[in-house]
């Protein structure tokens, strides 16, 4: 027999039992369209995160010293703001934060994040205002009581009024605005435009936070950026007499492959759960495969009686299982790809369709319909004719 008959026997055979052909199919289109789908948005989400780390600068390194305490600091503002003198340093910017309400008038906001922050975090963060001026050094000399407003807070506070030269109370204390930062959107570590920036030495008095945890240093340079961190790290070493649990130093790529790493193991997780109903779904066309045996007996018979060898029958079967394990894998591929988008907009996530994912998961599928064709297609092909005929 040849193929191509083959083929034609078998859609013949798959249009004339519609309903059933249907639910053969249809852990196969759950099994692709659900790997094609996780799969999709997993991928989406690793590039939005190495998106957003990249956002923040690939010559930006984070220094958080655990170390530092209310009863002990060990390293002080000065020793801090000494990294700077580093060739490979080009800015230091300490931060202490808190949270606390803003006030215009009767409108409020609460839980508001409050960083205290020296001149240098414009240039460390590549901040740009839309209004007014940033934080200056007489600010921080002074301790002058002085916000820079985030463009969320400034619209929730004054609506499309300019707040510069107004006054907000943060916790009852008044602030003098002095400027509005630019709208940058989400971000990983929290959005700047929900926050409210007052100097550095107001914040330590105001937030009564003294010590220093976390610093962000912005180096000269991408190649500059390992020496740099290098030579941090051996001074807060020297610091904490070589006990390196009290600090660390990283910089944006090594938060880069961290996060990526856990988002491909999770996705991988995710698609290897999904791809169980591929398997559940070979079972099923397995299943209606032996039930198409023993209703076509008579058929199989007749076949063999006129001159069909075993391979003939054999190949028919196959055929069948895989044409109906293909066309419910493309169904799948157009349901996971659909699913995908729609995802992608309810849960306002990126999503990045893998072909790769696409063609492994199609040819898992025609391999699955193989491998569970092979059982039902060789009890058709080592029926009897003569039995076969008397069924």
């Amino acid at each position: 027999m040849k193929i191509g008959q083959a083929i034609k026997i078998a859609f013949k055979n798959i249009i004339s039992n519609k309903l059933r052909a249907f639910l053969t199919m249809l852990g196969i289109i759950i099994g692709v369209s659900a790997v094609i789908a996780l799969v999709s948005l997993g991928q989406g989400a690793s590039q939005s995160v190495s998106e957003d780390v990249s956002s923040l600068g690939t010559t930006m390194v984070s220094v958080n010293i655990q170390g530092n305490t209310s009863t002990e600091e060990v390293v002080d503002y000065d020793e801090v703001m000494a990294f700077a003198d580093y060739s490979e340093v080009a800015a230091v910017s300490p931060t202490v934060s808190g949270s606390g309400t803003v006030k215009n008038g009767t409108t409020s906001m609460e839980s508001v994040t409050i960083n205290g922050v020296t001149p240098a975090y414009e240039e460390v963060q590549e901040t740009t205002m839309s209004s007014g001026r940033f934080i200056l050094d007489i600010d921080e000399d002074s301790r002058n009581k002085v916000a820079v407003l985030g463009a969320n807070v400034a619209t929730e506070l004054f609506g499309f009024t300019s707040p510069v030269g107004n006054e907000v109370k943060i916790d009852g204390t008044t602030f003098k605005v002095i400027g509005v930062l630019t709208e940058q959107g989400e971000e990983l570590q929290g959005s700047v435009d929900d926050m409210v920036l007052i100097p550095f030495s107001t914040a330590q008095r105001f937030l009564e936070q003294t010590v220093i945890n976390s610093v962000d240093v912005k180096m000269t340079s991408e190649e500059t950026v390992e020496l740099g961190m290098a030579k941090i790290e051996r001074f807060l070493y020297s610091q904490f007499s070589g006990d390196d649990t009290q600090y660390n130093v990283r910089n944006q790529s090594d938060v880069a492959e961290a996060l990526t790493s856990v988002t491909d193991t999770m996705t991988l997780l995710l698609a290897g759960i999904a791809s169980i109903s591929l398997i559940v779904g070979g079972i099923g066309i397995m299943n209606i495969m032996l039930v198409s045996v023993t209703e076509r007996t008579r058929e199989i018979g007749i076949r063999k009686a006129i001159g069909a060898k075993r391979k003939d029958i054999l190949i028919q079967f196959l055929i069948e299982a895989t044409v109906l394990s293909g066309f419910g894998g493309l169904l799948g591929v157009l349901i996971g790809i659909g699913s995908a988008e729609g995802l992608s907009v309810l849960l306002d996530m990126g999503v990045t369709i893998s072909w790769l994912a696409v063609g492994v998961a199609v040819s898992f599928s025609i391999i699955i319909g193989v491998a569970f064709g092979i059982f039902p297609a060789n009890k058709a092909a080592s029926l009897s004719p003569l039995e076969a005929l008397r069924h």
